[in-house]
């Protein structure tokens, strides 16, 4: 993410007449970071928010899991935005078209058909001199969305949300045979059970403390969660091997399918955040309601 005083600063010294002239600059290094080891396919977006800022966006695909948990650079572009508070996307330009998928997945967002986009692989010659944005309606013409199934006060996507839920007493949380699943040393939590992770290796002070700070995250992020299909709101929070937290939130969409699920958020604010390889992850805490239709 560029804030908005480093994107003026980067166009002022490239001598571009606006900020939306430096997106298209950037695409090829958006694609640079996605990661497709399935296809192979690299996919950059870059958004232009209402803050002024610049945002990221690139593909993320995980070995060993089917095709649907992939991450669109699209969908990483939105969640980027949500991660930073970031309210209204103005703009964006991607390296290739978005598919059906995507071009779904942004209805989530009040007044999609207002929303510019311009495919850097559809211009031919200089693609500053020819910086034409298309409306979303145009690739998208008669959309299904939120205003077919919500009232018209219900938050969209990167508008505010409080789901409103708390975490049970933690004696209340079943995890088979034992409350804690971060600390696997000798200590009272543990004992009897080597099963759990190896964040602690024995410190159990240590792993008391991540468990707090990442059940605190995902219950943030639970809360901030777009479900109003389900009402089944959920987020996740990863810690990495330096104990720095990432968390995500469940984003549906009316159409279902395309809906991103609450590790897939958060995997998006790690790669987001500078995160490394996805072995440097070493804890995770998923919240959810109780006895949700949807988990």
């Amino acid at each position: 993410m560029f804030q908005d005083n480093d994107a003026k600063s980067i166009r002022r010294s490239l001598n571009l007449p606006s900020v939306l002239h430096l997106l298209p600059r950037l695409v090829q290094t958006a694609q640079s970071l996605a990661r497709p080891p399935i296809s192979s396919f690299h996919v950059g977006a870059l958004g232009l928010g209402s803050d002024g800022c610049v945002f990221l966006g690139v593909n993320l695909e995980l070995l060993g899991l089917p095709l649907h948990h992939s991450v669109h650079a699209e969908q990483f572009l939105l969640t980027n935005l949500a991660v930073h508070g970031c309210p209204v996307l103005l703009a964006l330009v991607v390296s290739d078209a978005p598919c059906g998928h995507c071009r779904q997945f942004f209805q989530e967002l009040r007044d999609a058909k207002s929303l510019r986009i311009l495919v850097t692989s559809h211009v031919q010659g200089n693609i500053e001199k020819c910086l034409s944005f298309k409306p979303m309606s145009e690739i998208l013409p008669n959309p299904f969305g939120p205003h077919d199934l919500l009232d018209q006060e219900i938050p969209l996507l990167l508008e505010p949300h409080n789901n409103g839920l708390s975490l049970l007493p933690k004696n209340a949380v079943y995890v088979e045979g034992n409350s804690s699943n971060l600390c696997n040393g000798n200590c009272e939590l543990s004992r009897g059970n080597d099963n759990y992770g190896k964040l602690s290796n024995g410190n159990c002070e240590n792993a008391k403390k991540d468990e707090v700070l990442l059940r605190k995250a995902a219950l943030e992020a639970t809360n901030n969660a777009h479900a109003p299909y389900s009402g089944c709101p959920s987020g996740v929070a990863l810690m990495d091997s330096e104990g720095k937290v990432y968390r995500g939130s469940y984003v549906e969409s009316a159409a279902y399918n395309p809906s991103l699920g609450p590790v897939q958020a958060a995997l998006v604010a790690y790669v987001a955040g500078g995160g490394g390889g996805y072995e440097s992850i070493v804890a995770a805490v998923l919240v959810e309601k109780e006895g949700a239709k949807v988990s």
